[in-house]
This record gives C-alpha cells, sequence and structure tokens, in this order.
C-alpha cells in the first residue's frame, strides 16, 4: 500500500530531486500547501508571501522499501531546523519548512510527532511547521522534476547529501528510541546513563574499547542504531575510541559545543539522539585526519561473527 507525506524544506526543485533519489519513493510531485485556496495555488501569486502556501513536495512511498522515519530523518538531514520563512538564499514565507501528515493516518502522526521531539531537543529554536494537511495543489510543469530537465540549476541542497540520499545504507526506522525515559534508564547502567543522556564524559584509558580492534561493528548503546565499524577505527593516543569515519555520516548529528571553556563539535547519534562525544579535524594519527572521539560507554560492541544473528548482516559488506 503506497502511503504519502508532505515535506516543505525550502525551494521544492531540490526537495523533490533528493526524495527521488531515495529507493522506496514511488513517486514524487512539487505543490503548493495548507494554504488560501487553488484560485492562488499560482506560482507568482504564492511568491507574493501573502497566499501562507509553502512550497512543498508530496512524497509517495511504498512502505514496504522505505518507512517514514527515514523519509524525516534525511529531511532533517538536509534541512535548517531553526530557520524560519528561509532555506539556503531563499527568503520568504513561502519557503517555510514544514511536515504535513493525513489526519486519518495515525501510526504516520506518531511517527511525525515522535521524531519531531527529537529534533526539539536537539535544537532549541526548532521551527519546522508540523501540521494535519489541509490543501495541496500541484505546481506549474515547468516545475516539476525541474533539475532533471534542468541539471545545471539552482538548489540548495548540495550533491554530497543527494549522493548520500542515494546510497543510504542503515534504516534509522529499525532503530527506534524508546518513549519512555525510564525504559532508557532502565536498560543502561550509571554510566552508560551520564554519558548518553546527560552529555557525561567517562575517564580516558579506562574504558571498554579504546584499545579495542577486534573485527566488527559499533552500535548505539540505547538503540542499537549501527554507527562505526572496526574497519574505520584506529590507535589513538587519546585513551578513548577513535574513528576516521561513521558507517555512514547520515547517522551522526554534529552541533557546536561551548561547554567548558572551550569551542568543540560534539557528535550525537540520529536516532537516539544519545551524546556520543566529538569530531576533531586536523589529526596527525588519523589516516585522513579526522578523529571521531567516541565514549565507549555510548557503544555496544558487535562481532563480525554475530553480525547476522543480531540482525546485522547487511552491513558485512563494507568490510570487503
Amino acid at each position: 500500500m503506497i502511503k504519502t507525506i508532505y515535506l516543505a524544506g525550502g525551494c521544492f526543485w531540490g526537495l523533490q530531486k533528493l526524495m527521488k533519489e531515495i529507493k522506496g519513493v514511488v513517486h514524487t510531485t512539487a505543490g503548493y500547501a495548507n494554504g488560501s485556496g487553488e484560485e492562488d495555488a499560482e506560482y507568482q501569486k504564492v511568491c507574493s508571501g501573502r497566499t501562507g502556501f509553502r512550497e512543498t513536495v508530496r512524497v509517495d512511498y511504498d512502505p514496504a522499501e522505505v518507512d517514514l522515519a527515514a523519509l524525516l530523518h534525511m529531511f532533517f538531514y538536509v534541512i535548517d531546523l531553526e530557520a524560519v520563512n528561509q532555506q539556503g538564499n531563499d527568503v520568504g514565507s513561502q519557503y517555510q519548512s514544514g511536515i504535513y501528515y493525513d489526519a486519518a493516518d495515525k501510526e504516520a502522526e506518531e511517527t511525525v510527532l515522535q521524531l519531531s521531539a527529537i529534533e526539539q531537543e536537539r535544537y532549541p529554536h526548532f521551527a519546522v511547521e508540523i501540521k494535519p494537511i489541509e490543501n495541496f495543489f500541484d505546481a506549474e510543469d515547468y516545475h516539476q522534476d525541474y533539475l532533471d530537465k534542468n541539471p545545471g540549476g539552482y538548489c540548495h541542497i548540495s550533491p554530497k547529501k543527494m549522493e548520500e540520499a542515494r546510497a543510504m545504507l542503515v534504516n534509522p526506522g529499525d532503530y527506534r528510541r524508546p518513549g519512555n525515559p525510564e525504559e532508557i534508564k532502565e536498560k543502561l547502567s550509571k554510566e552508560q546513563y551520564h554519558v548518553t543522556q546527560e552529555n557525561g564524559t567517562e575517564p580516558p584509558f579506562k574504558n571498554a574499547y579504546w584499545d579495542h580492534f577486534e573485527k566488527g561493528i559499533y552500535v548505539d548503546v540505547v538503540t542499537g542504531e549501527p554507527l562505526f565499524s572496526s574497519y574505520d577505527k584506529f590507535n589513538s593516543s587519546c585513551g578513548w575510541p577513535a574513528f576516521s569515519q561513521p558507517i555512514e555520516e547520515l547517522s551522526m548529528v554534529q552541533k557546536r559545543d561551548r561547554s567548558f571553556g572551550m569551542v568543540r563539535t560534539e557528535v550525537r547519534s540520529r536516532a537516539g539522539n544519545s551524546h556520543l562525544g566529538h569530531v576533531f579535524r586536523g589529526e596527525m594519527e588519523s589516516p585522513n585526519g579526522v578523529r571521531y572521539c567516541i565514549n565507549s560507554a555510548a557503544l555496544r560492541f558487535v562481532p563480525f561473527d554475530k553480525m547476522e544473528e543480531e540482525g546485522y548482516g547487511y552491513l558485512k559488506g563494507i568490510f570487503k
């Protein structure tokens, strides 16, 4: 059964192209959502900013191939979640970001509200509209699949992110965070809870994985979402597990951290919003100059020989 979600993320040219790259999306339509009425659903009127319409992409997807959580996480990955009436260089109320869902689809509503709540924890000035869909009108023909017709056309979403959408390997919908905070507390040790939920840091050289190099993957201790592999782990003098890159950049949320009088880049997990550690660049010990310095307490190791048994067999190919 095909399902539908409506996503507004700035100029609909780029967002339509991005969504088309995701396996399981069966059709996309650029259009205008939640505005004054059909008589005003015309590009020049919408650009006036007085119609209430948002440039929106209707995304029809097959939930047997891709779930809504994956689409929403990709959407959050490419937009500025705190921008009001703006995305990239585009300014105006028609560029306000939003997620619009069918009010009759309670499962979709629950997913939208749950994942939006996680993003609101990450971004105190979260500005994405979350509403039921009221109306939607197709945009003019020349707007449909614009970047396919005009490959060099303007797009506020980078080619790198387009490629990441096309190559997305890990489905975050398979690794949902428990809805009840008490479930998380019961699941974790005191140290794991302190690190992942209270932004703590464990002692260097006195943690499980700083000098651990067995073949396998490291997953979020809260959700089980795969984050890093032993293939990208390197020997670092810092005293914490060090990785040159994650399994997928998509699984990382990076935020500016000004705590303790320093300016660093914090790393959090995508699906669980667990505090993982920090990422540093210009590192001499790293093969690519990048060091993801991660707390062992935020991770659980899955040996290569156990990956199939634990449901991670689809990732074995990264070791070839």
